[in-house]
């Protein structure tokens, strides 16, 4: 899947560290989308983070294989995904990504929630969504799982 999505083994190599690693990995936060075939077209994944010490959730990678591209595989992936999450009262999700694709889920500037990644990033891009509104979500410095280097 990511060697067709992705130009180098880093996000494959990304997920199976992410894998690996009881902190980060949840079982059942990961979903794909199938096409019509049954074939693998999209995924996306969500791992433990914690944000100014408490837990919340990082989104990605996530990612779509070429032909399938615009067709909507992508965002059903990640609607259901977040909404695994939701189901399991998780609230505070980030994600680092493209700006005019994620606000469609309903990802606003992260630093709106008072939250801060350990690295520069533009406000546009590094975003954030409260599955839960109504709840508090934590403040402070993202710390991502160890698998991301950062």
């Amino acid at each position: 899947m990511n060697a067709s999505a992705f130009p180098t083994e880093f996000e494959a190599d990304l997920v199976d560290s992410l894998r690996a690693d009881p902190t980060a990995w949840i079982e059942g936060l990961s979903t794909v989308t199938l096409d019509e075939n049954g074939a693998i077209v999209a995924y996306a994944l969500l791992t433990r983070c914690t944000v100014g010490g408490q837990p919340a959730l990082a989104l990605g990678p996530c990612a779509v294989v070429p032909g399938a591209q615009r067709s909507g595989a992508g965002s059903a992936a990640i609607r259901e995904v977040l909404e695994q999450a939701r189901h399991r009262g998780e609230n505070l999700v980030v994600v680092l990504g493209h700006a005019e694709y994620y606000p469609r889920f309903g990802f606003t500037p992260a630093s709106e929630f008072g939250v801060t990644a350990p690295f520069a990033a533009p406000d546009e891009n590094f975003l954030a969504l409260a599955l839960k509104p109504d709840q508090t979500t934590p403040r402070g410095e993202i710390a991502y799982a160890e698998a991301f280097g950062v």
